[in-house]
């Protein structure tokens, strides 16, 4: 009987998950904003690229004002990133020049469409 590697069993399943419990930035229009609410916080996003992740970000400890910052993506546990993804469970990982911030896990995120997308 052949061992089962489990970090490529984790792979697959991250891989075919359904990943429908969140938003893709790069899915969304510019100047879309996205509410996230974590277990600690709320955050306000105004998406400016939705191709590499640059937002205006409001909320939080970190941010009192909008700030730019970088999505980079949700990671669970340090290990799997899902790129430019803000999904229910996992921290959304942001970089602010150089500097790393995750959020406590994600609890929800809801788009509400720009006017000038309409």
């Amino acid at each position: 009987m052949e061992a089962v590697n489990p970090l490529a069993a984790s792979l697959e399943s991250w891989s075919r998950a359904g990943w429908q419990d969140g938003v893709q930035v790069d899915d969304l229009d510019e100047l879309d904003a996205i509410i996230v609410r974590t277990q600690r916080s709320v955050y306000e996003l105004i998406v400016l690229s939705c191709a590499t992740g640059d937002v205006l970000i409001r909320g939080g400890r970190h941010f009192p004002r909008f700030t730019p910052v970088r999505v980079v993506g949700s990671s669970g546990w340090g290990t799997f990133l899902k790129r430019l993804g803000i999904y229910r469970g996992l921290r959304l990982e942001l970089l602010m020049e150089d500097r790393r911030i995750l959020t406590s896990p994600v609890e929800s995120a809801e788009v509400q469409s720009s006017a000038l997308s309409a």
